[in-house]
């Protein structure tokens, strides 16, 4: 009976050390040395930024200008503090003077490492270029630019599809049959927007007269001023800004004037409701938002990703999204319903917006 009594005991010992042992996994599941992670995602461990799994994602966005200059930028900042607040991550905004400026600020990123490092537009190029190869085991975003690199998300907009929009409303709204667009420079990216203006122009409005001027700059009101006044000389009574800094410009001639106009990236409408009718919007908060989540939640990836008016990434004042300002008298609602079947079809392919880049 004692042999019996002791063989029973420790057979109970042994299954209680197995129960101890089979417990460590807290319903995880999955056997030790394996993981989710793929081989081109970036934090795929992440569990809504860090927590009781470790420490919080740290994420840096460095800008290649100074907060406050461009609304482009300021929503990015917007959209990142937001991400921080709903996925938990820890965050912080990185402001350059100059290009040079931004190379010191990426590699500083670098230095107090930041797990994922997001950048904008074609001036930060040359420094990713450099950085990202040098660290290629440290993941990169950047925004609105073509970018190819191994650890790199590029993230591009389907400008032209938005532009188009805006080009459809000018068409419906002109009533000299002129007119104009004052675009920052004669470079490939803002072909999406004269081209995608034209084509939409040209839907609405086929015998419309189309002008296009080029400030040669972002940051130069007054040249832009001048282009506008030129244009409007010319009969056009919509002139749109496609020019960033340089649309203010366009917006002082538009109140002297009295002609029509359009902003660019923000809602600019609510500046001066009569003339600034319209905005083309290119939603940079929500590109670095779901930037974060995606990272944050385990499903960052690298290659392209692009944003068009289906993922809410562009699109236009009173057509995609709500404003504050007052439906303009010259578009109406029933205008406004137009342009809504304008951006479905587009949405669903039965109006296809040709993207000038994909044809060079």
């Amino acid at each position: 009976m004692k042999r019996t009594s002791m063989l029973v005991l420790m057979a109970v010992l042994i299954v209680s050390l197995l129960a101890a042992c089979g417990g460590g996994n807290n319903g995880k599941g999955g056997a030790a040395g394996t993981s989710g992670s793929e081989g081109t995602n970036a934090g795929a461990d992440a569990d809504a930024g860090g927590g009781a799994e470790g420490p919080k994602k740290r994420i840096a966005l460095v800008l290649p200008e100074k907060i406050g200059v461009n609304a482009f930028f300021t929503q990015m900042v917007d959209g990142l503090n937001q991400a921080a607040e709903d996925f938990g991550v820890e965050v912080k905004t990185i402001e350059s003077t100059d290009p040079a400026a931004l190379e010191q600020n990426l590699r500083a990123a670098v230095a107090d490492g930041y797990d994922l490092i997001i950048t904008s537009s074609f001036t930060a190029v040359d420094a990713l270029t450099k950085v990202a190869a040098e660290n290629p085991d440290r993941p990169f975003a950047i925004i609105d630019q073509a970018f190819d690199a191994p650890n790199v998300r590029s993230i591009e907009f389907r400008e032209h599809e938005a532009a188009f929009l805006l080009g459809a409303a000018a068409g419906l709204v002109t009533k000299t049959n002129t007119v104009g667009a004052v675009v920052a420079m004669d470079i490939p990216l803002l072909g999406k927007y004269t081209s995608g203006f034209e084509q939409g122009l040209r839907y609405t409005n086929p015998d419309a007269n189309f002008l296009v001027s080029y400030v040669g700059s972002f940051t130069d009101p007054a040249k832009a001023k001048e282009l506008a006044l030129v244009q409007y000389e010319q009969g056009a009574d919509f002139i749109a800004g496609m020019s960033a800094v340089s649309d203010n410009g366009i917006f002082e001639a538009a109140k002297e004037k009295g002609f029509l106009t359009s902003g660019q990236d923000v809602d600019r409408t609510v500046e001066d409701p009569e003339h600034i009718i319209l905005s083309q919007l290119k939603e940079t908060d929500t590109v670095v938002y779901e930037t974060v989540k995606d990272f944050a939640q385990g499903r960052f990836t690298f290659g392209t990703v692009h944003y068009g008016l289906a993922e809410n990434g562009v699109g236009l004042t009173f057509v995609t999204a709500e404003s504050p300002s007052p439906v303009p008298g010259v578009l109406g609602q029933e205008k406004i319903e137009q342009l809504k079947k304008i951006r479905d079809d587009i949405v669903s392919g039965v109006i296809t917006v040709v993207n000038p880049l994909e044809q060079q």
